[in-house]
C-alpha cells in the first residue's frame, strides 16, 4: 500500500506538492513516512479553505470523497487560474471516486482541468491484532442519513483479505448494516471467486456486528489502561498527543505524540487492565527495579547480573512515560465529578432508581455541564428504559434545547431518528436481556479477572457476550435473545470445507483446537460496524487468551470510537 503511493508521485515527474485531506494524513502515516514521500520530490500540505502557497507546477490532491472537500479543490484552482499561475492538477480519491462529488467538480468547471484516479485504501492496521476501515462517519450515515455507501466498502475490503487467507467459510451476523455486509460479500465472492487451492483457510469466522446492536457499552466510561487514555487524552492512529510538561519535559507550549501500541513492551502488558490494577504493577515495577539499583550499588555483582539489571535499565524510558501518564489520569480518575459519573451510569446499566438518574440528568442540564457529557449519559438513560415517557422526553428536549441554544434542534433530531434519544413506545427489554446474558457481574476480580466484566469493573460488554456465545456454543441458544435487540440475524457456512469442523459444534476444549498448516490456530475476524471501543478490544483480547479457547481473536472496524466521539459525529 505505501508503494503505491509511491508509485504515484513517482509517475508524476517534477517539483509537485501532495496536498493531503487531514482526517487521512494520520491514517496514512501508518503506512508511509513523510520522509519517504519528500525523497521523492513532494511537498507535503494539509487541505484546507486557504490556498495553497506553493512554487509546484503539479498539485496532487490525495482525499476522502467528501462534498465540502470538493470545494476546497476547487476554490484552489479557480484561486490559481485568477492569478493566471499553470499548473497540473491530479486529483486521487480514497478509497474510490464518488458521482456527486464528480458532479460538484463539472459545476465548478474544473473536471476537465483535473486528472483523477484512486487509491483503494481500505484497511489500515492500527496494531497487530486491530484493523481499521477509517470511516468515522459510518454509523451515523446508515442510521441517520441511509447512506449505505460503507457498506461496500466494508464488504470489499473483507473480500480483498480473503484472496490473501481464503474464503471465510462461517459468516455469523447481527444488525440491519451486518446482515446487508454479508449479502454484499456473498454476492463478490460469486462474482469474484476466490480460488479454492489454498487449504484450510487461516481467518475460520467472521462475526459482524452492528454497533446499533449495543449502544450501551460505548456510552459508558472504559475503565481499562487504554480505554482511559482514550476517554481523557484522545488516541489517534495509535498515539496520544499532550502538553511536554506531562511527560516531565520542560519545553514551554510543546506537544509531545507518545506512541501507544505493541511495540511498546511494557505498554502491551498493561494496555488491557483496569487502570486500578495498572497503578499497582507500576508501583511494583519501579519498586523493584529500585531494589536492584540499591543492591547493584551496594554489593559486588557477577557480569551476568550487571547484564540483566542493564536491560531493566532499558526499559527505564517506557516505564517513566508509562507512570507520568498514569499519574496525568489519575488527576481525572479521582475527580468526585468523574467518580458520580460512574455511579450514575452502574445504577443506569442496572435498570435501578429511573427518578434519581432523571434528576441527575436535570441538574446536569442546570449546571451547563458540556453538552456531550450530558447526550451521552441521556443516550445511555434512553436506551435502558426503551425511550422516555412522553413528558419526560419532552421536558428534557426543551430544557437541553433553553441551555445551549436552539441550534442544537438538529443535533436531538440526529439522535432521534437514530433511536438514542427518543419517547418510549414499550416496555424495556434491557433487564430481561440483561439477566439472560449476565452482563452485570457482582464482586468482579480487576486483578485476576475470569470474566470479561473487569473491563467496567462490573459491566461485561453486550456486545462481547454476543462474540463469546458465537464462538463458544454458537448463536442458537440465545436465538430469542437476538430478536429483543435490534436488527435481523444471519449465519452462512459455505460448502466445501469438509476438514473445517462445524463452528456450532466446536465447544472451545483444548482437544478441539483448529490448526492452520504451520500449526497456529485458526482466526476469528470480528468487525464493528459503527465503531468499537478500547474495553472492547481488551475484552476480546481477555477472551482469546482464555485456556480452552480454540480461536485467536483479530478486530476489524469502521473506526476507534468512545461514547464521545461517536455522540460527537450526530451533532450538527
Amino acid at each position: 500500500m505505501a508503494q503505491k503511493q509511491i508509485n504515484i508521485l513517482k509517475n508524476i515527474r517534477g517539483k509537485k506538492c501532495l496536498v493531503i485531506d487531514p482526517k487521512l494524513s494520520g491514517s496514512l502515516s501508518l503506512i508511509v513516512q513523510s520522509s519517504q514521500l519528500k525523497e521523492h520530490g513532494a511537498e507535503l500540505r494539509h487541505l484546507t479553505t486557504e490556498p495553497v502557497e506553493t512554487d509546484c507546477t503539479k498539485m496532487v490532491y490525495l482525499v476522502r470523497a467528501q462534498l465540502n472537500l470538493m470545494k476546497f479543490i476547487c476554490s484552489q484552482i479557480h484561486n490559481d487560474t485568477l492569478k493566471g499561475l499553470q499548473k497540473e492538477y491530479f486529483l486521487y480519491f480514497v478509497p474510490r471516486r464518488a458521482v456527486a462529488c464528480e458532479k460538484i467538480l463539472e459545476d465548478e468547471k474544473v473536471h476537465e482541468m483535473l486528472i483523477i484516479g484512486e487509491y483503494p485504501l481500505y484497511l489500515i492496521p492500527l496494531d497487530e491484532d486491530v484493523l481499521s476501515f477509517e470511516l468515522d462517519l459510518a454509523h451515523k450515515e446508515c442510521v441517520v442519513n441511509g447512506d449505505t455507501t460503507s457498506l461496500w466498502h466494508i464488504a470489499k475490503s473483507i473480500h480483498k483479505l480473503e484472496f490473501s487467507f481464503g474464503t471465510i467459510p462461517n459468516v455469523r451476523a447481527k444488525g440491519k448494516a451486518s446482515t446487508r455486509v454479508a449479502d454484499i460479500l456473498n454476492r463478490m465472492q460469486a462474482e469474484e471467486p476466490v480460488t479454492s487451492d489454498m487449504g484450510i483457510p487461516e481467518i475460520n469466522t467472521l462475526i459482524l456486528l452492528d454497533r446499533e446492536v449495543d449502544m450501551v457499552t460505548p456510552m459508558c466510561s472504559q475503565l481499562t489502561y487504554e480505554g482511559l487514555l482514550d476517554e481523557f487524552l484522545g488516541v489517534n492512529n495509535g498515539a496520544v498527543e499532550l502538553d511536554s510538561s506531562i511527560m516531565g519535559v520542560q519545553q514551554e507550549g510543546k506537544k509531545l505524540k507518545v506512541p501507544l501500541n505493541s511495540s511498546d513492551k511494557l505498554f502491551k502488558e498493561i494496555r488491557d487492565m483496569n487502570f486500578e490494577v495498572v497503578v499497582q504493577v507500576l508501583r511494583q515495577k519501579a519498586t523493584s527495579m529500585k531494589q536492584d539499583y540499591t543492591e547493584i550499588s551496594t554489593t559486588t555483582q557477577s557480569v551476568s547480573e550487571l547484564k540483566d539489571f542493564v536491560k531493566k535499565l532499558n526499559s527505564l524510558p517506557e516505564m517513566t512515560r508509562h507512570i507520568n501518564l498514569a499519574q496525568h489520569l489519575s488527576t481525572f480518575t479521582s475527580k468526585p465529578s468523574f467518580l458520580g459519573r460512574l455511579d450514575m451510569e452502574q445504577t443506569l446499566v442496572e435498570a435501578q432508581s429511573y427518578d434519581v438518574c432523571f434528576e441527575y440528568i436535570e441538574e446536569m442540564i442546570h449546571k451547563q455541564e458540556p453538552l456531550i457529557n450530558v447526550l451521552r449519559l441521556l443516550v445511555l438513560f434512553s436506551i435502558t428504559n426503551s425511550g422516555l415517557p412522553k413528558k419526560n422526553f419532552d421536558y428534557l428536549r426543551r430544557e437541553l434545547l433553553h441551555s445551549y441554544g436552539f441550534e442544537h434542534i438538529a443535533t436531538l433530531n440526529n439522535l432521534e431518528k437514530a433511536g438514542l434519544f427518543r419517547k418510549q413506545d414499550s416496555k424495556s427489554n434491557w433487564l430481561t436481556v440483561k439477566r439472560a446474558l449476565q452482563l452485570v457481574v457482582e464482586d468482579t476480580d480487576t486483578t485476576n479477572p475470569n470474566d470479561i466484566s473487569y473491563v467496567f469493573s462490573g459491566y461485561a460488554p453486550l456486545s462481547i457476550r454476543l462474540v463469546q456465545h458465537a464462538i463458544r456454543s454458537g448463536w442458537r441458544p440465545i436465538e430469542e435473545i437476538l430478536k429483543l435487540l435490534p436488527g435481523p440475524h444471519s449465519e452462512t457456512k459455505k460448502s466445501g470445507f469438509a476438514s473445517s469442523p462445524s463452528f456450532d459444534t466446536i465447544p472451545g476444549s483444548l482437544n478441539n483446537l483448529e490448526k492452520v498448516a504451520d500449526g497456529r490456530r485458526s482466526l476469528v475476524l470480528v468487525v464493528f460496524i459503527g465503531g468499537v471501543t478500547f474495553a472492547e478490544i481488551s475484552a476480546l483480547r481477555f477472551l482469546s487468551s482464555q485456556e480452552g479457547m480454540a480461536y485467536d481473536i483479530i478486530v476489524g472496524t469502521t473506526k476507534i470510537v468512545n461514547g464521545h466521539t461517536l455522540i460527537e459525529t450526530f451533532v450538527e
